[in-house]
């Protein structure tokens, strides 16, 4: 409902609401007038029926009465109903008022008897004249009513007391000296012993000619109050209006106070000692109060500007001292300085626990009870740095360890991966002195077979030389001293290629057996060599036994010049053999020479990558101590930190396959020849 009202009223001014409330309570008055005048119309009308009913009663009693007399025997029938009908011809009351008498024959109702036209008696009442009944009201007590539409006023009598035995019937005649219609009221009640039907019915036009004087008194009066009223509310309008007018200047100098627009603010005092009065001193005693709390609250909140700026400047300590009668402001100052307290004991405890990280102790945390929000974050900041920190001097120490189990393990392996490179290097270097020594040998021997070569070719000169002095022997036998002479040089000659021969190849065999497996072809060659040497000695005995047999028969002519041709010849072909296995083992020096110079260039390489891996080496040895000495470092920092877990940090362990292993790389020596399989193997 106050909804309603606001909505609809709410937004008008005070003159207008005051106006609204005359308004209201005249057109109140009015209604309350109208509903008192129409109660009390219904009143008279009550009295009006109250009045006909004791009448009818009345009657009726007394024909009751009459008829117990006939019941009794008393009197006849006869005289009962007599007695009845000569009481009331001659019955009045309140002027001219009577009582008549009809039958209850509702389809054609005749009159008994009418007092004051004795000329209805006996005659049935259906004349138009009678179609006036507007009403029928059922009972004493009217508890229902029924809408007629001019109907036979008699039949109307009739049909309202039917059910209840007696009602109320409203029609309306016209005087007979005025000629005007007249409302009237009648009231029946059926006497059904004898079938009569008792009524008497009264004008209500008095009612009405007293309802409208009363109204127009009562609007007389109304009009009146009216005008008396509308002198007070213009002037209590007015009253109200400069007062709230004087009020409300009042409150906007306050407002313009308490908004800081005005530095002052001005008292308005009404004198009168009405409500409004009352609200002046109301207002101003509070404006008073309220002006002194607000300079309490200015200071308050100008302390606490200087206060929070030094909180914005970092220094907590500050604190609020002034007391002010404002219970929020009170509030509001206990709740900053709590808020300063608990702010600097948990920046506090923030701070002792960043001291010990800062002292490399990681063991502590911030409590974070009864905090959230920016310092519930601040302390999980603070306790998940430890906690990082605390993970990384965990993982840094576990590092640290592996690091110095690796290092101790990679400095020994470093060493011995030194001493092995410098006695390879040593090794290597002996080895390329005795291959140096080989080739110098190889050298020479393949100059020596050059020479070889050079002296076969001579031989086989010289044997064709003996064969074309063997076949002039035919013709003359005296160049046989000669030819002899010649043969037995040739023969030392011979003799002595097989005795060098023989020592070349007793050489290569001593170095073929210290190459090794290397040197198994050159075994090879040096025993070819050998089994050429001792083939060429024994041709030399040979052809000297001839040489010798040759001197002794020199006599024997031609037949023996003959087979000495045929000799030389085998001899010719025997010095042609030697040759070829001296060519073959001319190049097979050469190609042994040319072996063993790049075995040398290999091996010179190789020396020179042993020492450079030794060089290597001793460096990977100064940095696996250099490492080693870096982890000895880092877990002596780490242990001379606290944290959880440091005494339970091990070295990590890693599978060996997950590592990536090297691909070790052999180089291949190819030789250059194609001539031996011996040769191509080595």
């Amino acid at each position: 409902m106050y909804e309603i009202w606001r909505k609809l009223f709410g937004n008008l001014k005070v003159f207008k609401k005051m106006l609204l409330v005359s308004v209201v309570s005249l057109i109140s008055m009015i209604v309350l007038t109208f509903i008192l005048l129409l109660g009390q119309e219904k009143m008279m009308i009550k009295e009006k029926k109250t009045q006909l009913v004791n009448i009818i009663d009345l009657s009726y009693s007394f024909t009751q009465k009459e008829y117990n007399k006939f019941k009794s025997g008393e009197i006849t029938e006869e005289e009962a109903k007599k007695n009845v009908l000569e009481a009331y011809k001659n019955f009045r009351y309140q002027g001219n008022n009577y009582i008549w008498i009809n039958d209850n024959n509702i389809d054609s109702v005749k009159m008994v008897m009418h007092p004051m036209t004795p000329n209805r008696d006996g005659k049935i009442m259906d004349s138009d004249v009678y179609n006036v009944a507007t009403a029928i009201d059922f009972g004493e007590d009217s508890k229902s009513s029924k809408k007629l539409d001019n109907t036979n006023m008699f039949k109307a009598f009739v049909e309202a007391t039917q059910g209840s035995g007696s009602g109320f019937v409203h029609y309306s005649r016209v005087d007979e000296k005025t000629k005007k219609l007249q409302k009237k009221l009648s009231y029946v009640k059926e006497f059904a012993p004898w079938g009569w039907v008792f009524g008497s019915g009264i004008y209500i036009d008095d009612i009405e000619e007293e309802f409208m004087n009363s109204a127009q008194k009562a609007g007389l009066i109304v009009l009146i109050i009216l005008g008396i009223l509308s002198f007070i509310f213009r002037m209590i309008t007015k009253e109200i209006v400069l007062k709230v007018t004087f009020i409300n200047e009042g409150l906007e100098n306050f407002f313009a106070y308490l908004n800081r627009e005005t530095t002052e603010v001005e008292i308005k005092q009404i004198t009168c000692r009405d409500e409004f009065g009352f609200m002046s001193d109301l207002i101003n005693s509070n404006i008073e109060k309220a002006k002194k709390g607000i300079q309490e609250d200015r200071e308050l909140i100008n302390e606490t500007i200087n206060v929070l700026g030094e909180f914005e400047q970092g220094d907590l300590c500050q604190r609020l001292h002034m007391n002010v009668s404002n219970p929020a402001m009170m509030q509001l100052k206990n709740v900053l300085n709590k808020m300063a307290e608990n702010l600097e004991h948990n920046i506090d405890n923030v701070l002792n626990v960043l001291e010990k990280y800062t002292n490399f102790n990681y063991l502590d945390k911030v409590n974070t009870t009864g905090i959230k929000e920016d310092l519930l974050k601040l302390a999980n900041g603070v306790n998940s740095l430890g906690d990082s920190i605390t993970t990384m001097l965990v993982e840094n120490k576990s590092n640290g360890v592996t690091l110095h189990d690796s290092s101790t393990v990679l400095l020994d392996n470093v060493g011995k991966l030194n001493n092995s490179a410098n006695e390879a290097a040593s090794s290597l270097e002996e080895t390329a002195a005795a291959l140096e020594q080989m080739t110098g040998n190889i050298r020479n021997n393949t100059h020596n077979i050059a020479k070889m070569a050079e002296i076969s070719n001579n031989v086989t000169k010289s044997a064709n030389s003996g064969e074309k002095l063997a076949n002039d022997t035919v013709a003359s036998m005296e160049d046989i001293d000669t030819q002899v002479t010649a043969i037995n040089e040739a023969i030392g000659v011979i003799d002595q290629i097989a005795f060098q021969t023989n020592i070349l190849s007793l050489n290569a065999a001593v170095e073929a057996a210290t190459a090794g497996e290397a040197g198994k072809g050159f075994s090879v060659v040096a025993q070819e060599v050998r089994n050429l040497a001792t083939r060429s000695a024994e041709a030399a005995k040979e052809i000297k036994g001839m040489v010798e047999n040759a001197t002794k028969k020199a006599d024997e002519g031609k037949e023996i010049a003959t087979n000495m041709i045929n000799g030389y010849k085998m001899l010719n072909q025997d010095i042609t053999q030697t040759i070829e296995l001296i060519s073959d083992v001319e190049m097979s020096s050469k190609e042994q020479l040319t072996g063993i110079e790049q075995i040398n260039d290999a091996v010179a390489q190789l020396d020179q990558q042993t020492q450079q891996n030794a060089e290597i080496a001793s460096q990977t040895n100064d940095i696996a101590i250099s490492t080693d000495s870096i982890a000895k470092v880092i877990v002596k920092n780490a242990d001379e930190k606290e944290f959880k877990g440091k005494d339970s940090v091990k070295a990590k362990t890693f599978k060996h396959q997950d590592l990536e292993k090297p691909v070790k790389k052999e180089k291949v020596i190819e030789s250059k020849s194609n001539d031996s399989d011996e040769w191509e193997s080595f």
